[in-house]
């Protein structure tokens, strides 16, 4: 193994335990000696990666936002019709909550800090603008193909996005509550009922 590949690993190994640092006591809670333990590494060698913990959350937070922007963006234009694509990517949520229990715990971070932490903030924002570019897409794919009414397309992905996000943290707040992948699935379709196009 040389010198960039070591150093790669040993990030990774430092971003994991952030993870799970973070997911388990918190932001506020969490300090960088508790992260270098769990790691296993000095405080030298994550000083030589990040330049403090926020640094290490941000990166976890990009790095997670971006994973799920390309799910958003595959799952968009896999199916035939944009209300297929629809249901195909609310069925999808399940899975993500029980593949991600950590990161759930971690978007509970999120949410907090954002309101209280410029940096996180607009860490925040950024791809959630573009979560709606695509679901404004969507739905002007949905209008162009005859699925739907013409509405206004960035209400409608206003709509569709804040419909997602709410379902999201009501997921990460009790992950086993309920099947969240299928209650979304019969929320988008109650809304694709008031957007179907009527001839």
């Amino acid at each position: 193994m040389n010198n960039l590949q070591r150093s790669a690993q040993t990030k990774a190994s430092i971003l994991d335990a952030a993870t799970v640092c973070f997911a388990r006591e918190g932001f506020d809670a969490t300090g960088v000696a508790e992260i270098c333990q769990r790691a296993g590494v000095s405080k030298g060698a994550f000083y030589y990666h990040f330049e403090s913990k926020e640094a290490a959350f941000l990166e976890l937070i990009a790095s997670w936002l971006s994973a799920l922007e390309q799910v958003l963006e595959d799952e968009a234009y896999n199916y035939k019709t944009v209300p297929e694509g629809l249901l195909g990517m609310a069925g999808n949520i399940q899975q993500i909550v029980a593949n991600n229990r950590m990161l759930m715990s971690l978007f509970l971070e999120l949410w907090t800090h954002a309101s209280r932490n410029e940096k996180i903030h607009q860490a925040t924002i950024a791809p959630y603008k573009r979560y709606l570019l695509i679901f404004e897409k969507l739905v002007q794919r949905g209008i162009d193909e005859g699925s739907f009414e013409t509405v206004d397309p960035a209400s409608a992905g206003q709509l569709l996005l804040s419909l997602s996000s709410g379902f999201f943290l009501q997921a990460s707040l009790d992950p086993d509550g309920a099947n969240w992948g299928k209650l979304l699935q019969e929320s988008i379709h109650i809304l694709l009922n008031g957007l179907k196009r009527r001839n």
